[in-house]
This record gives structure tokens, sequence and C-alpha cells, in this order.
């Protein structure tokens, strides 16, 4: 055999074993009850980011050590484990629950602080259910209220903004759903909480256009005895649009949309006059 290749071979299977004996190793030290020993191999391990060796150990340690002299350190490095293996849905309950164990822990804010991001690292994309968002959002409120004078204030309100984009995003898209399914009346109606909701938004333009467009298809379809204020409505909604986007793309189509609306006005009042 080659020297070389010799030599590659010694080196694969002293690696090999140093593996096996490390995971022997670590094993043993999963089950042993030198509980000191588990605590200073759990650092060792957390210093040197094997995580995941790191987390079962602390796990097992804060059942034996509850309430004794190392039960906050092993509660925090057991959140840090969880948060830095991405377990986010865990590591938020973890840390909830450090501050409420240790209200005045040197370790207390950033556990408030941790447990809101992990809550916020949970919020799925816009397209999806918001509950979590919403839960979030209401977390890092929290944290704010708080600790106001927190250094990680800008940070939370990045955050914020952030998942605040992402219900307006959804609850725009939704109002729209009804637009594109010729659900008007239901498209109107949540359009207008949008607009009441998200004043600074910036699809506040087509909300407005599609309230003045989807309101007068709603009104001309309406009853008779319906129109007449629907038709009123949609010419309200047109004025608030001309003043606040006077020079808007849609405005050629909202005035002519407010023409047809006054013409019909006119048809209704000669036949209500007659």
């Amino acid at each position: 055999m080659h020297p070389m290749k010799r030599l590659t071979n010694i080196t694969l299977i002293l690696l090999t074993i140093s593996i096996l004996c490390g995971c022997n190793g670590y094993e043993k030290m999963l089950k042993s009850t030198d509980y000191d020993g588990k605590y200073e191999a759990a650092l060792r391990y957390y210093n040197e980011e094997s995580y995941t060796r790191a987390r079962q150990l602390f796990e097992n340690l804060s059942l034996y050590y509850r309430g004794n002299e190392h039960a906050e350190d092993i509660a925090w490095y057991y959140g840090q484990c969880l948060l830095k293996s991405e377990y986010y849905y865990n590591a938020a309950y973890q840390f909830k629950l450090f501050t409420k164990r240790y209200p005045y822990s040197t370790h207390t804010e950033e556990a408030a602080f941790l447990a809101a991001y992990c809550s916020y690292m949970e919020s799925p994309s816009h397209t999806l259910d918001q509950k979590i968002t919403k839960e979030a959002i209401t977390e890092l409120e929290q944290f704010a209220d708080r600790y106001p004078q927190s250094t990680r204030i800008p940070e939370v309100n990045s955050y914020l903004d952030e998942l605040r984009g992402k219900l307006m995003q959804k609850d725009y898209e939704i109002a729209i759903g009804y637009y594109n399914t010729e659900s008007y009346r239901a498209a109107v109606v949540s359009l207008d909480k949008f607009l009441n909701d998200y004043p600074d938004s910036p699809y506040r333009e087509d909300a407005m256009y599609y309230m003045v467009k989807g309101g007068y298809v709603y009104a001309i379809n309406s009853r008779e005895d319906k129109m007449k204020e629907r038709l009123q409505q949609v010419i309200g909604n047109f004025d608030k649009f001309a003043t606040t986007f006077n020079n808007s793309k849609y405005m050629s189509e909202c005035q002519d949309i407010y023409n047809k609306c006054k013409a019909e006005l006119a048809r209704i009042e000669n036949a209500e006059n007659k």
C-alpha cells in the first residue's frame, strides 16, 4: 500500500475512534449521577457551541438542581441552548418561565426580551394565519412598556414595525380579495376598516381607489330604495380620495365614476319628484 494512502487510512481510523470515544463519553455523562461533573461538562459543551449536547445536559440538570445554587444558571443556559438551536417556541416558553422564577436576576430583562424575540421569530409569512404575529406584537409591546429605558428598545421597535407591516399587508390582501371575487359590499367594509386601522399605509391610495370603484358597482346593483344612499357614500369617498390624492394615477377613472354617480342620483331625484 502506498505510504500516503496508509497514512490517510490511519488518520480516518483514529478520527473515527475519537468520535466514538467522544460519543461514549457524552452518553456516560448524560447517565451519570456526578451532577457537578455533568454541570461542568454542560458548560464546556456550551462554550464549544455544541448546543445540542449542552441542551440535553442542562435539561437533565434542571430536574436535579431545582431550587439549588446552580438552578438559575442552568435555566438561563438551557434557554440559550434552545435559542441557539432555533427551537424558538420552546425557548420563548423557557425565557418566560425564567422571568417568573427569577424576577430579580441580572438576566431577567434580557430573558423578557428574548421571550418576545423568539415569538417574533415564530411569526409566519403574511399569507398564513397571523395569530402568532399578534401575540408577538403584544409581547414586544409589553417589554417596551416594562423596560422603556432598555438598550433593546430600537430593536424592539424595528421588530414591531415589521410585524405590523405583515398584519397590514394581510388585511389589505384580504380586502382586495373580496373585490377580486366581486364581493363588493365586503370589500367596501374591509377597505374602510383598513383605512381606519392603517392611516399611514403605503397602500392607502390603492385602498381608497378600490373603495370608490367597488362602492360604485355595489351601489348601482342595489335595490332602488338603497341605491341613492350608497351612491352618496361613493361620492363622499371620492371627495376624500380627490382631496388626499389629487394627482393620483386613478383620478381620471374615479372622476368618471363620480360623474356617473351624479347622473344616477339626478335620475333618481327626478323620478322621486314626478
